[in-house]
């Protein structure tokens, strides 16, 4: 499929009014930008996006896209992480005032290629099974992976029970909480956003010896980027990731559309850089999610 002006400015399916989970293929149109505003100018650049939407993951699959810089020249190159992730990694040796990383993609769900299979020997991969400092236990964690450890379970089932518990212990609050803070310290205050929900979710699941991953990606009807987990569990002779959502206490599915996975957020920041100046930087952002076509 080509990205041109026709595809970007087709009108877009109410999704709420859809059944995405019973259709065979969902087109989602992702629309998502950076704008960093200095108060001078700024030299040496560097700036990394993980923002691009892997070419499959899953069931989904990402059909075209385009990544554009406004407002300096800049050099650009795109490569793969250690996590199968796309990263983009721009350059530009000056910036006048402003600077604007674009981003539009087409992703189409295909419902019977999914779900994401992994290797067997993810289930004891050490980056799915060990903490970070992000998602470091402390004893309030502990002893809620003892509640947990009590009551046997399948892997899934288990996965379920800290979903909900996470989702309980949890509740959504916006600009108390930062890129920084931990599993540990959300938990201890109770409130946050999807980026610490998920990390709670991942500190218990290392506890209980579940392997697990962060998601960076999008859910339609929210304005911004969200975050929830894979859980990997055995299947015949490999693994799968299952998605949970811990922030909306369910798991994921049609309404989501993945980007990129991780230990935890530092992992999969959408954006992140340097620059030479001591001008301070603004930044704001916008994205658009919507249904394309489903059928």
């Amino acid at each position: 499929m080509m990205l041109s002006a026709e595809v970007l400015s087709a009108p877009l399916l109410d999704h709420s009014g859809l059944d995405l989970e019973a259709a065979g293929r969902v087109t989602y149109i992702l629309e998502q930008s950076f704008r960093y505003e200095y108060e001078a100018p700024v030299e040496s650049l560097r700036q990394r996006l993980v923002v691009v939407p892997r070419p499959r993951h899953g069931s989904q699959y990402r059909r075209a896209h385009q990544l554009e810089v406004k407002g300096a020249p800049a050099q650009r190159y795109l490569r793969r992480d250690v996590n199968g992730n796309v990263v983009a990694f721009l350059r530009a040796d000056r910036v006048a005032r402003t600077v604007e990383f674009r981003l539009a993609a087409v992703v189409e769900r295909v419902r019977d290629d999914g779900p994401t299979v992994l290797p067997a020997t993810a289930l004891h991969s050490p980056g799915l099974l060990r903490p970070t400092r992000l998602t470091a236990a402390d004893d309030r964690l502990r002893d809620l992976a003892g509640e947990l450890t009590g009551s046997a379970g399948t892997p899934l089932e288990n996965a379920e029970r800290i979903c909900d518990l996470v989702h309980s212990a949890i509740t959504y609050e916006y600009g108390v909480t930062s890129v920084a803070t931990t599993a540990a310290e959300a938990l201890a205050g109770g409130r946050g956003v999807c980026q610490d929900s998920a990390h709670v979710m991942l500190a218990l699941c290392h506890l209980v010896g579940l392997p697990a991953r962060y998601v960076s990606g999008h859910l339609l009807g929210q304005g911004g980027t969200h975050a929830w987990v894979e859980v990997v569990v055995a299947r015949a002779q490999d693994a799968v990731a299952v998605a949970f959502d811990p922030c909306n206490g369910r798991r994921a599915g049609s309404g989501y559309v993945t980007v990129a996975t991780g230990r935890d957020y530092g992992d999969v920041a959408p954006t992140s850089g340097s620059y030479v100046g001591t001008s301070r930087s603004r930044l704001t952002t916008d994205r658009r999610l919507g249904v394309l076509a489903a059928a």
